[in-house]
Formats: C-alpha cells, structure tokens, sequence
C-alpha cells in the first residue's frame, strides 16, 4: 500500500509549493488544492464546501481515513476503498 499510500499525499504536501489563504485558482499547480478545519472539542472537522463539491462528498458519505506518523493523514477518493483493500488483503495471502 506504501506506493499509492504514499502518491496520495502529493495532493496534501507539496514542498515546492507555498499553499496560501486565498490563493486563486491561477497561482496553483493543476489538481492542487489546499483547505484549512478546524478541530472541535470532539475532535471532528467540517470538510470546506469547496472540498465537499469537487469530491462530491454528500452527508452520510462514509470517508476512508488513512495515517502515517510522519507525513500525516490523507482522505482518500470514496471510490478507493475497494483498490485499497485489494492492496492491503490480497485474494493470494501475499501480505505476509
């Protein structure tokens, strides 16, 4: 899962790139967005509305979460889970 794990985070962490707030459309890389949450006292976060659109993430969606202790969390695409899972449990038992 390393490989793909690791492409989605190109999307999130781009060192070449300065994200700011209210950079316009022009000012960035084609396919690179960058959004600020803030956590509530539950620990939840409201996706942007401008996220939520171009993801098409509607209520009652379920969102894969996925963690690496040195470069953070990612939200993969909601179509994903069934490539992740073959990734992560191969039919073969090759995983181990």
């Amino acid at each position: 899962m390393g490989e793909k794990y690791n492409k989605l985070y190109k999307s999130y962490r781009n060192d070449n790139v300065e994200f700011k707030k209210g950079m316009d459309d022009m000012s960035r890389p084609d396919g690179y967005y960058a959004w600020t949450a803030t956590v509530g006292e539950k620990g939840q976060i409201v996706i942007p509305k401008q996220a939520r659109d171009l993801f098409q993430i509607k209520p009652g969606d379920t969102l894969l979460i996925l963690g690496d202790k040195n470069q953070g969390l990612a939200i993969p695409p909601k179509g994903a889970f069934a490539d992740i899972f073959k990734v992560a449990f191969p039919e073969n038992g090759d995983n181990k």
